[in-house]
Formats: structure tokens, C-alpha cells, sequence
């Protein structure tokens, strides 16, 4: 008998797992259908899982010289045909979508950490910190970000690692805007006022109310950001500053393939539209998760 009322629990705690289960797969069909900009979402998972197993998807190595297939036009043997120097174009792209994609999210999460917490201890402390704060970031802003990171650059030296901490510091004064701004606004929240009084650890604060009430927007901005930092890091790589030859970077391919334009134009439009769809499918799903974490903003566009 208490076998069976055991079963009966556990038979019961299944069927709700698995209506709960098919609960949240009827909501995620219903975000796809509602609004397509979620499929853009979908189209950087395809690339951010070619990054992660490009060893078992890429048809041949993306260094290794070939004369004897040159500039080749795609084949079946080579989609995408294949370099000055025999190599396959599709493999090169599938490699450098690891590259393009590891820089952008390094420097998000770098230039967003350091600028979350410049921009939280500035408007939290205020007085001549927040002051000494607030002229770094509006002197950085000064300049384009392109212009700065390749001053950066070029001051470091040409290495991968290099621009990463270039692109990382040209988005630090973003991040520290926006946390700032944010911080201000929670802080003057009234339960925030209140465990101030009480006597609340100025550490327990941030970590409770004032970091998960600033989250969303800054995750917002980084979804919005990564783009941008995988063009710039396109562009730094393309005049010579990123990535070295032989690793495959899509601005290094496009760099390369510029002396072959007019007799073998494939070398160049494979990385180019690789660039494209990264960037117009990022630009796109951020909007959807703009919009899905403040539909205000949508509303006010609309508007």
C-alpha cells in the first residue's frame, strides 16, 4: 500500500514537471510568433555553436596552405571556395566567427564590469569621487570610440589581446554613464532611504536593491554593445592591429582578399556577410530584449 501511494506522488510530480515543462515551450512559441525579431536570437546561437565546435563542423583546417587549389571558385568541395594560398574559405569563416565573437563578449564583460562598478561607486558615493568619475568618462566620450581604441591599440601593440583591452576601455565610459544614471534613480527609491536609516550595510544595499533594479537596462545595452564591438574589432583587424596571420579573423580575410576583388570576388563576400548577419541579427534581438525587459520603451518610440 505505501508502495503504491509512492508511485501515485511520484507519477504526480511528473505529470506536473511535464505540464510545466510544455507551459513554458507554449510561451516560447508564443514570443516567436508574436514578434520574428526573436528569430534573430536564433540565428546567433547557429553561430555562437559553429564557434564552440568548429573543430567537428569545419571541413578542413583554416591554416594549412593548399597551392594546389588556389583561388578556387566554390565547389562542393569548397562552398565557399578558397584563398590565394589554397585555404578553405568556409572553414576560415567558421574559425573566425570564434575569434569575432569571444572579442565582443570579452570586452562587454570587461568594459561592463569595470564601467557597472565605476558608475555605481560614483553616484553612490558622490562628492569629489563622483566628480573625478564623471570627467574621465565625459573626457573619454570626447573621442569616437574607433579613434580611441585604435590610438589604444597602436600604443599596446598589435596583438588579439591587446584589442580586447582596447575595445574594453572605450566601452567603460558607457557603462559608467548608465549605471550612474541608474543608481541615482534607485537610490532615491524610498525602501532604499529606509534601510539606509536602519542602519543597512552600504555593501548589502547595492547587492540587494540598487545592482538587480540596474541589471536590465545594462543588459540591454550589452546586447546592443557586442555588435559594435565586433565591428570594431573587424575593422582594428582589417588595418593590421588585431589578429596576426595565419589565425582566421573575418577583417583579417577581408583585408586579404581586397587585391583579388575584381578576378576572385568569393574571397571577400563569404567574411563580409558573415559580418553583416552577426551584426544586423545582434542589432535586431537586442531590440526584441529591449523591448521585452521595458516595454515602455517601445510604447515611447511607437509614440
Amino acid at each position: 500500500m505505501a508502495s503504491t501511494n509512492i508511485d501515485r506522488k511520484g507519477s504526480s510530480v511528473q505529470a506536473g514537471s511535464s505540464t510545466k515543462r510544455a507551459i513554458r515551450f507554449m510561451k516560447m512559441v508564443h514570443v516567436f510568433r508574436s514578434d520574428p525579431r526573436w528569430w534573430c536570437g536564433v540565428i546567433v546561437l547557429i553561430f555562437v555553436l559553429a564557434a564552440i565546435f568548429a573543430p567537428l563542423i569545419s571541413p578542413y583546417s583554416p591554416i594549412l596552405y593548399h597551392p594546389a587549389v588556389a583561388a578556387q571558385g566554390p565547389s562542393l568541395a569548397h562552398p565557399l571556395g578558397t584563398d590565394a594560398l589554397g585555404r578553405d574559405q568556409l572553414s576560415r569563416i567558421i574559425y573566425g566567427t570564434r575569434v569575432s565573437l569571444s572579442v565582443g563578449v570579452v570586452t562587454i564583460l570587461m568594459g561592463g564590469i569595470v564601467g557597472t562598478i565605476l558608475g555605481i561607486i560614483g553616484a553612490y558615493s558622490k562628492g569629489w569621487v563622483d566628480q573625478v568619475i564623471t570627467m574621465v568618462v565625459d573626457a573619454l566620450l570626447s573621442f569616437p570610440s574607433i579613434v580611441l581604441a585604435l590610438a589604444l591599440v597602436a600604443a599596446l601593440g598589435p596583438s588579439i589581446i591587446n584589442l580586447a583591452i582596447a575595445l574594453a576601455v572605450v566601452r567603460v565610459p558607457i557603462y559608467t554613464r548608465l549605471a550612474r544614471g541608474q543608481t541615482l534613480l534607485i537610490s532615491e527609491q524610498d525602501y532604499v532611504t529606509a534601510s539606509r536609516v536602519s542602519g543597512t550595510l552600504t555593501w548589502k544595499i547595492l547587492l540587494r536593491h540598487v545592482f538587480p533594479n540596474i541589471f536590465s537596462p545594462l543588459l540591454v545595452q550589452a546586447t546592443v554593445s557586442i555588435s559594435l564591438a565586433i565591428l570594431d574589432e573587424s575593422i582594428l583587424s582589417f588595418l593590421g592591429l588585431g589578429t596576426q596571420p595565419p589565425t582566421p579573423e573575418w577583417g583579417t580575410m577581408i583585408n586579404d582578399a581586397q587585391q583579388y576583388i575584381r578576378s576572385d570576388p568569393w574571397m571577400m563576400v563569404g567574411p563580409a556577410l558573415a559580418i553583416i548577419i552577426v551584426l544586423v541579427s545582434l542589432n535586431v534581438f537586442g531590440d526584441a530584449v529591449r523591448d521585452y525587459l521595458d516595454p515602455r520603451s517601445s510604447h515611447e518610440a511607437n509614440h
